[in-house]
C-alpha cells in the first residue's frame, strides 16, 4: 500500500478508500489502453510499466514526475483545462500537475503529441488506471468520464442518470465551448479588429441560443441534472464563467437576461475545489 506523502503546494493528498478504488477499477472497463501505451510508450521490458515507474513514457522526458504513483495532469488554466483540475479537486485523487505553456509552444512539442496527439490540452497519465497498468488520455470530456467511473463521484450510477448526464456534456462539448470560443476570438482577440460583424454577430446569435437552452433546463433544477451536481456542470460552467469574465461578452450576450444560468454560475463558483481548480496549473515550477 502506497504512503501518503506530506501536503505540498498544487497537490491533492487524501487518496480514496481501497474499496472505493476497488469497485471504481472493476466498473472501469476501459478497452485500447495496452494499444495506446505502446504508441506512446518507448520500447520497455515485456514485463511493461510498473505503477511507480512511468520513464518509459516520452512525456515525462519533459515533464519528469516528482510524485509517479500520482496521476499526471498536463494543462493549463483555460476553459478545458480546468475541467479536469476541478475534477480531480473534487474527488480528492492524489495528482502532480504539470503547467504546458502555450507562450513557449509546448503543446506542439514531440513529448506533449506523445501523449495528445491533437496538441490539446489537458492530457493525463494515470499510474493506476484499468487493471493497475497505466492509462494516457486525452480529450477533457473523456477524462472525466473516466476519472467519474474511476473514482465513482458525479455521475449518475444508474444507466439511464448516466447516459443524461453524458448527453449534456456532450452539449457542452459540441455546442458551448466551440461557440463561446469563436465569439471570444470575435470580440476580444484577432477577430475584434475586422470591420465585418457578420462574423462576430453569427456567434452571439449562437451563444445566446446555447444559453437560451441552459437557461430553460435550469429553470426548476439547481444544477444540470437537478440536485446532483455532475461531470456536465463541472465541464460547462468554466464556459460561461469564461464567456462573462475572459471573453468580456457578458453585455454581448445579455447575460442577465438568463438569471437561472446565472445562479448555477455563482453556486459552482463558490464550491472550494472549483476555486482550487482554476488557478492549476499555476505559473510557477512545481515544488520537488
Amino acid at each position: 500500500m502506497l504512503t501518503v506523502p506530506p501536503p505540498m503546494a498544487l497537490f491533492v493528498v487524501s487518496w480514496p478508500t481501497s474499496e472505493l478504488r476497488g469497485s471504481a477499477a472493476r466498473r472501469t472497463g476501459l478497452a485500447g489502453h495496452h494499444d495506446a501505451r505502446e504508441i506512446i510508450a518507448d520500447e520497455h521490458p515485456s514485463n511493461g510499466v510498473t505503477m511507480t515507474d512511468l520513464s518509459a513514457f516520452v512525456i515525462t522526458r519533459k515533464w519528469p514526475a516528482r510524485h509517479p504513483e500520482r496521476l499526471q495532469l498536463y494543462s493549463l488554466p483555460t476553459p478545458n483545462g480546468v475541467k479536469v483540475s476541478i475534477m480531480l479537486e473534487e474527488t480528492g485523487l492524489p495528482y502532480e500537475p504539470h503547467r504546458v505553456g502555450f507562450e513557449t509552444n509546448d503543446q506542439m512539442s514531440p513529448e506533449f503529441l506523445s501523449l495528445s496527439p491533437n496538441n490539446k490540452i489537458p492530457a493525463i497519465l494515470d499510474p493506476d488506471g484499468p487493471g493497475g497498468e497505466p492509462l494516457p488520455l486525452f480529450e477533457s470530456g473523456a477524462i472525466l468520464i473516466y476519472l467519474a467511473d474511476k473514482t465513482g463521484q458525479f455521475m449518475p450510477q444508474d444507466p439511464a442518470g448516466r447516459y443524461a448526464t453524458i448527453q449534456w456534456l456532450m452539449f457542452q462539448m459540441g455546442g458551448i465551448g466551440p461557440m463561446f470560443g469563436q465569439l471570444g476570438f470575435f470580440n476580444k482577440f484577432a477577430g475584434k479588429d475586422y470591420q465585418d460583424k457578420r462574423p462576430r454577430d453569427r456567434y452571439v446569435g449562437e451563444s445566446k441560443r446555447l444559453l437560451g437552452v441552459l437557461e430553460q433546463r435550469l429553470a426548476k433544477r439547481r444544477w444540470i441534472m437537478g440536485d446532483t451536481y455532475t461531470i456536465a456542470d463541472i465541464a460547462t460552467f468554466p464556459w460561461v464563467r469564461n464567456l462573462i469574465g475572459f471573453y468580456e461578452a457578458g453585455d454581448l450576450v445579455g447575460i442577465a437576461d438568463f438569471p437561472n444560468v446565472g445562479r448555477a454560475l455563482e453556486a459552482f463558483l463558490a464550491r472550494p475545489a472549483v476555486g482550487k481548480g482554476l488557478e492549476i496549473p499555476g505559473q510557477d515550477p512545481v515544488p520537488a
